[in-house]
C-alpha cells in the first residue's frame, strides 16, 4: 500500500511517497517559490542523486499537479498510475483542540475553521494542498495530521494564559504548542531505542531547529510545551524572539509607529539569533562568526543555550524529575556545542554528559550520556513524515 505525505507551506510543497509494507521511501521532493518567479521542483532520483527542474508554478494547484506529473514521469517517476496511491496524509500546523489525526470530510473542514487563523501563513496553504489533491483525485482518502494534537493532553494550568477568560471563550486564546508530530515521533522512538516503556518515564524532548520547542512528556503524554498560541512563544529561535515581555513590543510599536502586521514580522522574521547577532539564523554561520571573534554572536549563542537549559530545568521541576533528555531536529541532531552548553550545570539533576561521545555525534541516533548517568541523554533524529504516513494508514 502506497501513502503520499504532503506538507504545504505558504510558498512550498514537500512530499514523500511511502510503500507501507516496509515503510520504504519510493519518491521524495519539494517545490519551492510557489506563486513566485524562479519556481522549481527538486527531487531525488532512484540512484540517490538530486535533480532540480525549473517550472512555472503560479499556485498550489499547479504545484500539486507538477508533483503528480513527476511521480508519473517515465524518466523520473516511481509509479505508473495515480491509482497506486491509497491515501494522502497532510501535515497541519494548527489543529486547535483536535487530539488525533482525522480523515478529512466536510464536518472536519468546518470544525477546523476557527483554528486556521492560528497559523495564518500555513493554514491557507494546507487547505489549498488538500483541495488541489481532491481536484486531481476526487475519491482519494485524505488525512489531516495535526502538529498540535500531541500537546492537547496538557492540563488547564499549563495551557491557559492569565488573561480575562472571555478571550479564551470568544477567540480560543490559549497555548496549543507546535512540532507535536516530531515530539510524538521521538518519544516513541526513544522507547524503542532504549528498550524502555515510555508510559513509565519522564522525558524532556528538545526539538531544536530554526524553529525550536521543548516538551515535558510524562508517562507518554505531553504535560507542557514551550510554544504557545502560535510558534512564537518559548525558546530563542533562528528568527523568532521566543519569550519576551509584551511591554517591550508595545514600546517598540509606539516608538517606531509599527502596525500589528509590522510588529508580527519583527517578532517572527527579524528577531531571534538573526536579529540579535546581525549575522544569520543559521547556527553554522553563527559558529563561524564566533570563531572570527564576533562577540555578539558569542553572546547570542549563550542566550540561545541558556533558554534551553532553563526550560529543561523547569520541566524537570514540573514532572518531579526526569529520566530521559533527548535532542532532535537540525540543530539538536547536528550541533554538539549547543547540546553541551544547554546541559552544562545540570549535573544536580543527574545529567552526566559523555563529552567525547557528544562531539562525535552529528545526525546519528546515539546515547551521549555516561553509562552511570542517572539521566539518559540521547540524540534521536526525527521523522515526522513517516509518522504522518503511519497515522494515515491506521485510519484507512
Amino acid at each position: 500500500m502506497k501513502i503520499l505525505v504532503i506538507n504545504c507551506g505558504s510558498s512550498s510543497i514537500k512530499y514523500k511517497l511511502y510503500e507501507m509494507k516496509n515503510e520504504e521511501v519510493l519518491a521524495q521532493g519539494g517545490i519551492e517559490k510557489v506563486g513566485m518567479d524562479g519556481a522549481f521542483i527538486k527531487f531525488k532520483l532512484p540512484n540517490g542523486e538530486t535533480k532540480k527542474v525549473d517550472a512555472k508554478v503560479p499556485s498550489h494547484t499547479e504545484g500539486i499537479k507538477l508533483m503528480f506529473d513527476t511521480l508519473l514521469s517515465p524518466e523520473y517517476g516511481a509509479i505508473k498510475s495515480l491509482d497506486e496511491i491509497s491515501a494522502a496524509g497532510h501535515r497541519i500546523v494548527a489543529g486547535g483542540t483536535y487530539t488525533e489525526s482525522q480523515i478529512v470530510d466536510d464536518a472536519l473542514l468546518e470544525g477546523w475553521k476557527p483554528y486556521m487563523g492560528l497559523a495564518p501563513l500555513h493554514s491557507p496553504a494546507h487547505l489549498k494542498g488538500y483541495e488541489a489533491v481532491k481536484a486531481q483525485l476526487p475519491n482519494l482518502k485524505q488525512v489531516f495530521v495535526f502538529d498540535t494534537a500531541f500537546h492537547q493532553t496538557m492540563p488547564p494550568k499549563a495551557y491557559f494564559y492569565a488573561l480575562p477568560y472571555k478571550y479564551y471563550k470568544d477567540y480560543h486564546i490559549r497555548r496549543y504548542g507546535a512540532h507535536g508530530t516530531s515530539h510524538r515521533y521521538v518519544t516513541q522512538r526513544v522507547g524503542e531505542m532504549l528498550g524502555v516503556d515510555v508510559t513509565k518515564k519522564k522525558i524532556i524532548t528538545c526539538h531544536i531547529g530554526n524553529g525550536a520547542s521543548i516538551s515535558a512528556v510524562m508517562n507518554g503524554k505531553c504535560v507542557d510545551t514551550s510554544m504557545g498560541l502560535t510558534p512564537l512563544e518559548g525558546l530563542m529561535m533562528g528568527t523568532r524572539t521566543g519569550d519576551i515581555d509584551s511591554s517591550a513590543i508595545l514600546t517598540i510599536m509606539e516608538k517606531e509607529g509599527l502596525n500589528t502586521h509590522e510588529a508580527n514580522d519583527l517578532l517572527n522574521k527579524k528577531s531571534g539569533m538573526k536579529g540579535f547577532t546581525g549575522v544569520s539564523s543559521d547556527m553554522r554561520e553563527i559558529a563561524e562568526a564566533i570563531a572570527d571573534g564576533n562577540e555578539r554572536a558569542k553572546i547570542g549563542l549563550e542566550m540561545y543555550c541558556y533558554r534551553i537549559k532553563k526550560y529543561i530545568g523547569s520541566y524537570a521541576a514540573a514532572m518531579g524529575g526526569v529520566d530521559i533528555i533527548l535532542f532532535t531536529a537540525g540543530v539538536g541532531e547536528h550541533q554538539w556545542d549547543v547540546r553541551e552548553m544547554s546541559l552544562e550545570g545540570l549535573e544536580f539533576l543527574g545529567v552526566k554528559l559523555d563529552h567525547e561521545k557528544n562531539r562525535e555525534i552529528n545526525g546519528d541516533e546515539a546515547v551521549i550520556s555516561t553509562p552511570d548517568s542517572p539521566v539518559t541523554v540521547c540524540v534521536v533524529p526525527t521523522d515526522e513524515e513517516v509518522l504522518i504516513a503511519r497515522d494515515t494508514l491506521a485510519l484507512l
